[in-house]
């Protein structure tokens, strides 16, 4: 099963989510901001895993983190939608954690 790690803080987990939603498409969603547990399970990713290597650099949290079915990681939702050939929905006026208007 696919594994979301987002917060509701997130604009773009939000916006995520709210596709994976309107298309029907099964997933875990482990938030981040919901307890130790999460957040330590979420870190413990991100502090290991290549994929995040940008997010670190960039001084990003790394999220919405999409753990496929066969354990791969990526943080591009937009490239995953894409990948599956769902048509993205995006909300107007999209807000956005970084001033640069692109994720968290």
């Amino acid at each position: 099963m696919l594994t979301i790690y987002g917060s509701p803080l997130c604009p773009d987990c939000r916006e995520y989510k709210e596709n994976l939603d309107a298309h029907g498409v099964s997933y875990e969603y482990i938030d981040i901001n919901e307890n130790m547990r999460n957040l330590k399970a979420f870190l413990k990713l991100r502090d290991s895993l290549p994929a995040f290597a940008p997010a670190r650099e960039a001084g990003a949290v790394g999220i919405p983190a999409i753990v496929r079915e066969d354990g791969s990681v990526t943080l591009d939702w937009e490239g995953w939608m894409q990948e599956k050939g769902l048509p993205i929905v995006y909300r107007e006026n999209r807000p956005a954690c970084r001033i640069d208007g692109k994720g968290c």
